[in-house]
């Protein structure tokens, strides 16, 4: 850096910086924004602009077709009709997605931690048996997952054995079999953020919760869960999200009286062909699930996950 010598009285000889060129600062003050030009255009273009045609198409007047075109007549009754037609299954989906995400906490959390604390030099083979079933399709865990629970399954033979179900009793077609497929499927999206999270933890803190006299169950209240929170706020937010979106496990899964929201949205695109009731429906469970997740975070109190 150039420097400028000048000379006081009685101090003697000082240098003090020269003023840096207004032109190379300039131009470093705009590297930032280009750093982030392809990530905003690509926002642009895949995620505003989808979401501002969804948010046109809930007002078009629902007497209209893909073929001959729908008007924009500014129909808000899209909306209440939607609402007013489907409150069980939005009501359903919730329930559903909350109750899955509840059980892929209290099974993800113990594992997370074994593979983080206790994993030793078996984590990285822990780690990719718990993402494993990413490297199949979706759709083919879903349907060997209705094997499973078919009423010819093992399964269902085992529990009739046990005389826990009767010779008419079944799983397949029900609401558990629909939150054991959504638990299933999304149980990694809950296991790699507190893994992520656990992982960071110190042992030494572990360590002097024990010196001060501090049991497991105090130790684990005290210090673990609570340093670990980052990673159950984002392992429910990944899990509850998709979750409730979900339609393929209540399709193979369930029956009509499972029908999840995502099932009645995939239906009136592809089937009914009533896009503006479809496309409320879709915006109504964005914009819901959208306030939660600010209501959860919220209260959560944690600023790593936002």
């Amino acid at each position: 850096m150039s420097a400028v010598l000048t000379t006081g009285t009685g101090t003697g000889t000082e240098y003090e910086p020269a003023a840096e060129p207004v032109a190379g600062a300039k131009r470093r003050a705009w590297v930032p924004y280009v750093q982030l030009l392809p990530g905003g255009v690509w926002l642009l273009l895949f995620f505003a602009l989808p979401v501002g045609l969804l948010a046109q198409s809930t007002l078009w007047d629902p007497s209209g077709s893909l073929e001959q075109g729908y008007a924009l007549t500014w129909r808000w009754q899209n909306f209440t009709d939607g609402l007013s037609t489907y409150s069980d299954q939005f009501i359903r989906s919730l329930e559903y997605s909350l109750i899955a995400t509840v059980i892929c906490l209290v099974i993800g959390y113990p594992l997370a931690y074994a593979i983080a604390i206790k994993g030793g030099r078996w984590k990285n083979l822990m780690l990719i048996a718990v993402i494993a079933p990413f490297f199949t399709s979706f759709l083919v865990r879903t349907l060997a997952w209705k094997t499973i629970l078919s009423d010819s399954g093992f399964v269902v033979d085992a529990l009739r054995w046990l005389h826990v179900f009767g010779p008419d009793d079944r799983l397949l077609a029900t609401n558990i079999a629909v939150i054991a497929g959504i638990t299933y499927n999304f149980l990694p999206f809950m296991v790699l953020p507190l893994y992520a999270s656990l992982e960071k933890l110190d042992p030494r803190l572990l360590e002097a919760a024990g010196d001060l006299y501090a049991n497991p169950v105090k130790t684990f209240w005290k210090v673990t869960l609570p340093l670990s929170m980052p990673g159950v706020v984002g392992g429910t937010l990944m899990t509850f999200i998709p979750a409730a979106g979900d339609y393929i496990n209540a399709e193979l899964l369930g029956s009509p009286s499972t029908t999840m929201i995502g099932n009645v949205i995939q239906s009136q695109y592809q089937r009914v062909g009533d896009i503006p009731v479809g496309a409320a429906l879709s915006f109504t469970l964005m914009a819901g699930i959208l306030i939660m997740v600010f209501a959860y975070v919220r209260k959560a109190g944690t600023d790593e996950v936002v």
